[in-house]
């Protein structure tokens, strides 16, 4: 299944929780800046993805959303 991780950048306060539950280790710190001056993470490989959502239930600003199998044709 392929899965699709929506992270609002400008919600993102650079916490690092969703980083350390990710069993895939595929979501790291941008190098872009939002407006509040935070580094917000970003999905690295998102063909990755097992849609697990413990980045999800960590965040503690409800900034990622994961959506169900997304369609690959």
């Amino acid at each position: 299944m392929k899965f699709e991780t929506i992270i609002d950048l400008e919600r993102c306060k650079e916490c690092g929780l969703c980083t350390s539950v990710c069993p895939k280790k595929i979501i790291a710190f941008s190098e872009a800046i939002n407006s509040s001056g935070y580094h917000p993470v970003k999905i690295t490989e998102q063909d990755q993805c097992i849609g697990c959502a413990f980045c999800v239930a960590m965040c503690p600003d409800v900034a990622i959303e994961i959506k169900g199998a997304v369609n690959v044709e």
